[in-house]
C-alpha cells in the first residue's frame, strides 16, 4: 500500500549547524530527542525505544543519502512501500537567521496523525533537551 507524505517544519533556537548537526546525525544526538537508546554502525543506525532488559522496541535504519550539515534520508529496514523514506534537513531561514528543521516522513492514510503526535513529542523533546 502506498504511504502517504508528510512534512514538518520546525524552527529550531540556533544559527548555528555546529550545534544542529550533530542532533540529527549522530548516535549521541538522536538518544538525546528520538529514541532512548541509538547505535550506528557504517550507513546503519539502531532506535531502540525502552529498556533492553524490559519491555521495548527496536527498528533500523539504513542512511541513503547523507550531506553534511544539510540532509540526512533514512529508510526503515522493515520498509514495504518502494518510496518511503524519512528524512531531517535544516534551512537556514532569511527572516530570522535561524535554522528550520524539515522533516518528511510516509505513513498509511489512517495513521497520519499518530505520526504527526510523534514528531511533536520528538521535538518537544529535542526543545527539552537541547534548548532548540
Amino acid at each position: 500500500m502506498k504511504k502517504q507524505r508528510i512534512n514538518i517544519e520546525y524552527e529550531l533556537q540556533s544559527s548555528s549547524p555546529n550545534i544542529i548537526w550533530p542532533l540529527l546525525s549522530s548516535a549521541h544526538g538522536l538518544e538525546k530527542w528520538l529514541a532512548d537508546s541509538v547505535t550506528r554502525e557504517d550507513d546503519t543506525l539502531t532506535f531502540t525505544w525502552g529498556q533492553v532488559w524490559s519491555h521495548h522496541e527496536t527498528r533500523r535504519a539504513l542512511i541513503t543519502e547523507e550531506i553534511k550539515q544539510q540532509r540526512i534520508r533514512l529508510r526503515w529496514e522493515d520498509e514495504s512501500d518502494d518510496e518511503a523514506f524519512w528524512q531531517m534537513e535544516i534551512e537556514k531561514s532569511d527572516i530570522t537567521n535561524d535554522y528550520i528543521l524539515i522533516i518528511t516522513d510516509y505513513a498509511e492514510d489512517n495513521d497520519v496523525d499518530s505520526l504527526y503526535d510523534i514528531w511533536d513529542n520528538n521535538l518537544e523533546r529535542l526543545h527539552r533537551t537541547t534548548g532548540l
